[in-house]
This record gives C-alpha cells, structure tokens and sequence, in this order.
C-alpha cells in the first residue's frame, strides 16, 4: 500500500498535497494486525485453554466482550494520532506530569522483565522440538534474533515477518480446532452472558486479558511507520483494526474449543505459564500424532516470537518517544525514530539485561513491583483516552461519541477491577 500521509507537529488536517488523489484503500496486513498478533502471547494461549477446559464454552460471550473492547480502545489511540498528528505520548503530557511519572518508571521496569519472559516463551517450543540445546541457550538466541531483526529490518520488512507469523499461528491453532470437533450448540449456548461458578476471575481475564498490553498504545506510532498519518486514513485505520482484531477474536475462540474439546478430554492439567502448551503438544502426540503435536508446537513459537518483534520494535519507538520529548527533542526528531540512538538504546535494553533474569529466577522483589505497575497500565490507557478524547485537544469531528464513551467507560471499569486482582496477587507473597 502507498503511504499518502505525512505527519507534523501540530493538529492534522487533509493533506493537500494528496486531496485530489485516490482515496487510501485498505490492505489485510496492516499496523493492526501488528498490534493483534504482538498482544496474543503464549500465556493469554494458556489463559483460554484453561477457561475451555474447565467452562467449556461458557465463557465465549466474554472473548467476544474482549474484542470489542481492544477495538474500540485500539481505535481510539489511532483516532487521536491520525486526528492530531500528536503521538499518544504527546497527548498524556497534555493531561499532566502524573502521566510521565508514572509512565517513566513503567516502560523501564516493564522492558526488563518482559523481555526475559518473552524471550523465555519463544525458547519452550524450541527445547522441546530441538532438546539438543537448553532454555537458556535458545532464550538468548531468540532474543539476539529479534534485536537483530528489528535493528537492521525496515518497517515494511518487519510487518511481512509478521504477517508470516500470524498465518502460521491462525494455521496451526484454527486446524487444531476444527481437527477436535467443535460442539456448535454449545458455542450458540456460550454466547449467552453468565459467570460459571468459580469462573468470575477466568471471566475478566478473557473479556480485559487477552490481547491487552502496553502494545496497544504502539499503534499509533506503527500507523507513523506505515505512512497513515492524517485524518486521511481514518477509514483505513477503522477497517484495519477491526479486521486485525476479529482475526484474533477467531484464534481465541479456537484457543478455547481445543481446551474445550481436547484439554478437558484429556483428562490433564496444564502446567502454569507457557509451560502449559509443552504439556498440551504431548497430549496432541499421543491423540493425533506427531504431525499435529509438532505442528502446534510450532505455532506455540510462532505467537511468542511474534510477540518478541512487536515489543522490540513498538516498545521501543514508544521509549523513544518518551526519552526524546524528555531530553526536549520533538516527536519525529531522528533520535526518537526507528534507528535513532533512543530506539536502539531501549532495543538492548529489552534484550541484555533481562538475560540476568535467567540465572537469578525470579527475584521477589522486582517481581512485584512488575506486578504493581502491569496491574495500573490498562486502566491508565483507558482512562487518559477518555480524557484526550473528550476534549479540546482532538478536533470537534474526531471527539468521542456518546457510545463510544460508554465502551471506553466499560474499559476503564474492567480494567480497573483486573489491575486490583492483578495488585492483589502481586501483593499476596508479602502479606503472605
């Protein structure tokens, strides 16, 4: 696809220079499917297997609540990047210096442990399928595979692995779903709105969890990085979220018909965390065959690493972002963009020193504080979208509607109740 935009500084409004051309047409691979497919890891694939084995397909109601929310939350980053040419950092400066305290110490603390989980997820399929190096060998060349893809790759680049690796994830876990059969009158059951016993916090970590970190809030700066960068491409922006999200909508679902239909047959528990999809390809062995166990280990690599180079690379332009407006340089000055020296410095930053984490385990203490401030992100991004949103910062057309203020108020709400759970098992060690 063309890229028709340009960003500026100020308010963005049509670009002249593109007024009497083409209207921007949408293309399936996008920055939404980036934003999608780096949301889904390993553990929101454990999280839903669980649900299906133990709820069945009760639960589905609440990974199509989950859906609904990404977009209009999504959206939503995209509308104030496009409406005002401002990157989402720009816009929570506006609401205080709250914001930057808090945002700061977050994206620090968040990259350090996150990479060495993330590099850690994507190494677990590799163990298994290739026993002939340990974890921490294939963690470290996970990590040092995705530095050097985001570091010497373009965006467009970036975007096509990407795209590879959703198609092998749809690929491998879709076909795992319909190998297992699905029982069609229960998912017309399941779409029914109720809580099973025992299943309120399965309920919120479906309908908040999954596909929701700090990633959503890149996508403005991948919608920069395609070349969207006017009010322009409104329409595309809309179409390519909403697309890239019911994509993942299906993969979740299929997530939950294997827990459902093969998890829960089986028998078994699944270890917690990414270990519990090494289980799931030996219980696959032993009912389909190598072929679909190797298969789905397989995929269980492709979303962790999928995972790995959206972080690497959106978390990083967000830092940069953040660092370059710190040090007084403009959104958009060469040091805050792909290849500028915050970029790379917050690329090695989520590669290196997390690679400590594994010969320390899990020390408690950071730990905690990684639970504290995961917990507050979700509600954070929800409520300051509230605020920029409603307000004289975005021009009257691009402000939010009465009902897309309830949706974002249903975010908020629900995020807020997931960030206190989420406090709460952060503090348990403690407290004891």
């Amino acid at each position: 696809m063309s890229s028709q935009g340009n960003s500026g500084d100020g308010l963005a409004v049509a670009d002249p220079a593109v007024a009497d051309g083409p209207l921007p047409k949408w293309k399936i691979v996008g920055p939404g499917l980036v934003v999608a497919a780096t949301g889904v890891g390993a553990a929101d694939m454990v999280a839903t297997l669980v649900a299906g084995s133990r709820y069945g397909y009760a639960l589905l109601w609440a990974v199509i609540l989950g859906v609904i929310l990404k977009i209009v939350l999504v959206e939503g980053a995209g509308r104030f990047t496009l409406a005002t040419g401002k990157t989402i950092f720009e816009g929570w400066r506006t609401l205080g210096k709250w914001t930057t305290w808090y945002f700061g110490p977050y994206i620090m603390l968040w990259g350090f442990v996150y990479g060495a989980t993330a590099m850690s997820s994507a190494a677990l399929p590799l163990a298994a399928l290739f026993p002939v190096f340990p974890l921490p060998v294939w963690a470290v060349a996970m990590g040092l595979a995705g530095l050097a893809m985001v570091w010497f790759g373009r965006y467009a680049i970036f975007e096509k692995v990407t795209a590879a690796l959703v198609g092998i994830m749809f690929i491998t876990v879709v076909g795992l779903a319909v190998i297992a059969v699905p029982d069609f009158p229960a998912m017309l059951r399941g779409l029914v709105p109720m809580i099973p016993e025992g299943g309120v916090l399965y309920t919120l970590a479906l309908a908040g969890g999954v596909g929701g970190t700090i990633t959503l809030a890149a996508y403005g700066y991948w919608l920069r990085e395609k070349g969207w960068s006017t009010p322009r491409w409104m329409k595309v922006m809309r179409i390519d979220n909403r697309m890239a999200y019911v994509m993942t909508g299906i993969f979740v679902v299929a997530m939950l018909i294997v827990g459902a239909e093969v998890v829960a047959a089986a028998g078994i528990t699944l270890s917690a965390g990414d270990k519990g999809l090494v289980d799931l390809s030996t219980v696959l062995n032993e009912k389909y065959g190598v072929v679909v166990g190797t298969g789905f280990l397989v995929g269980f690599w492709a979303a962790s690493f999928s995972s790995i180079i959206g972080v690497w690379n959106g978390v990083s332009l967000m830092f940069a972002d953040f660092w370059g407006n710190m040090r007084g340089k403009k959104s958009g000055h060469p040091d805050t963009l792909v290849g500028g020296k915050y970029f790379k410095f917050y690329l090695l930053w989520l590669t290196f020193p997390p690679m400590i984490l594994f010969l320390l385990g899990s020390p408690i203490g950071l730990i905690l504080a990684y639970g504290v401030l995961g917990s507050l992100f979700m509600p954070f991004l929800a409520i300051t979208l509230l605020g920029l949103l409603n307000s004289k910062r975005v021009p009257k057309e691009w402000r939010n509607k009465w009902f897309t203020n309830i949706a974002l108020g249903i975010c908020a709400l629900l995020f807020i109740v997931l960030g206190v759970q989420q406090l709460i098992t952060a503090l348990t060690p403690v407290f004891g």
